[in-house]
């Protein structure tokens, strides 16, 4: 008699690590899977199957990873038939290393590979190793209808393109998930009306850089740019709130905020990472703008969207880091009066140009302080930000119940603030106003407006 298990009896537990796109990926490999018979479970305890969706951004995002599968470890001690299998960023990095690394490790795949986890997987349950990393110039998944996972069933991430063309010298993006591919618009139009359809009232269009979107339509000379898919998707109804990340500083234009300006269901929120205010560390960085072009860019979003919130990503201790570079880091924080922001030291990242051509020469103890002074003076601006909205209505898109109280709901507003009011009669997904009448650093908490 076989022992392999037939694929129809399969349970499939996933974990995912990382950004949006990891989040976007884990929701096509489900319904990749799904397809094939596998029965998706929340208990890994109960699992045939673990697959890791990984992240490589940053070394302590693959140190979690590690630690997670020595857990995996332990489970396959009581279940000897367990499949473990690393996908994603860290899969396309590391390869056959997680397998001989890792002796728990049965699969690894690649971000590009994803359509082959059926096959890859039939392998690895006959006891054989199975890995596919190649990257592909062509892969979108625009045709596979992601299953969705999110909870509350209201907000959704839409993939819009993939892959990163920038070569940022201490990103390892572009080397696990290849080149720029913008997905074709007419299938990214169809999935947003299928979530609409469903009761999703909001997606978040996401992409390394999604202001590079391009897609040929096929008509002689005419391409739509992401301004054009940005106005086309908020055209679908004026109920469903749309965002989009992330943008890049030397891509972002006019004419994406004027069509903000245009649609009040595209929210007022614009994830801008600068990473430095040094235009010497943004040069040696590989950024390809300014401190000068991202200030102008920053001048453009205030001018056109007065009342649109900008978050960014600040990176410190990149190679070469001054104090002045680092103050001047603060002296743009102070500038833009960021209302929120991802803070790092720098990591070295193998293979990256900046693990192969700079030294990674500030120490721990000056990255830590610099670090320190980042977090306390955007504190100090995120809770001004927060006091300048005391006294205002905003319509909060409700997403569930407080953490803190079974009486309070918990919603964001257009700037994707977070705000808590009263439960009163209202449920998750409904709109409510909310008069904005007291805050803590990272919320906003409110009365109802009937």
């Amino acid at each position: 008699m076989n022992n392999v298990k037939s694929e129809l009896s399969q349970r499939l537990y996933i974990e995912t690590y990382g950004c949006q796109m990891n989040v976007a990926d884990s929701e096509v490999v489900v319904s990749v899977l799904q397809d094939k018979g596998y029965i998706i479970t929340e208990d890994i305890n109960e699992a045939d199957v673990i697959l890791v969706n990984t992240c490589s951004i940053r070394e302590n995002a693959e140190q979690r990873v590690w630690g997670r599968l020595d857990v995996f470890k332990q489970i396959r001690k009581k279940k000897p038939e367990l499949t473990v299998g690393v996908i994603g960023c860290m899969a396309e990095r590391l390869k056959e290393e997680l397998i001989e690394k890792k002796k728990i490790v049965d699969l690894v795949v690649g971000p590009d590979a994803y359509r082959d986890l059926p096959n890859l997987l039939e392998t690895a349950g006959s006891g054989q190793k199975a890995v596919n990393v190649i990257l592909s110039k062509e892969e979108t998944y625009a045709d596979i209808s992601p299953v969705r996972l999110d909870k509350n069933k209201i907000s959704a991430f839409v993939s819009i393109m993939r892959g990163c063309n920038n070569m940022c010298s201490y990103c390892i993006v572009p080397y696990v998930r290849g080149g720029e591919r913008s997905r074709d618009y007419m299938s990214i139009l169809r999935e947003v009306e299928d979530l609409f359809k469903k009761g999703y009232k909001e997606v978040t269009l996401i992409g390394q850089n999604v202001d590079s979107y391009g897609w040929e339509s096929g008509e002689v000379n005419k391409t739509i740019k992401f301004a054009r898919l940005l106005e086309m998707v908020a055209k679908i109804n004026p109920k469903l709130r749309v965002r989009f990340s992330t943008s890049h500083p030397k891509d972002m234009s006019d004419e994406v905020l004027y069509v903000m300006a245009m649609y009040n269901n595209i929210c007022n929120h614009i994830h801008l990472p600068a990473q430095s205010g040094s235009t010497n560390i943004l040069e040696k960085m590989n950024r390809g703008y300014t401190r000068e072009w991202y200030l102008d860019r920053i001048s453009a979003i205030k001018r056109i969207l007065p009342e649109c919130a900008i978050s960014t990503d600040i990176m410190t201790g990149f190679s070469g880091e001054a104090e002045e570079d680092h103050n001047e880091t603060l002296s743009l924080m102070q500038e833009v009066k960021y209302d929120f922001a991802y803070m790092f030291k720098y990591s070295e990242r193998p293979k990256t140009y900046a693990a192969r051509h700079l030294t990674d020469d500030i120490t721990e103890e000056i990255k830590a302080r610099r670090l320190t002074e980042i977090i306390d003076l955007q504190n100090k601006l995120s809770e001004e930000s927060k006091k300048e909205d005391l006294g205002k209505i905003f319509e909060v898109l409700v997403e569930g119940i407080s953490k803190k109280s079974e009486d309070q709901l918990f919603g964001r507003n257009s700037q994707n603030k977070v705000v808590v009011f009263p439960k009163n009669n209202y449920k998750t997904g409904d709109y409510v106003f909310v008069k904005i009448m007291d805050c803590t650093l990272a919320t906003l908490i409110g009365e109802l407006i009937e």
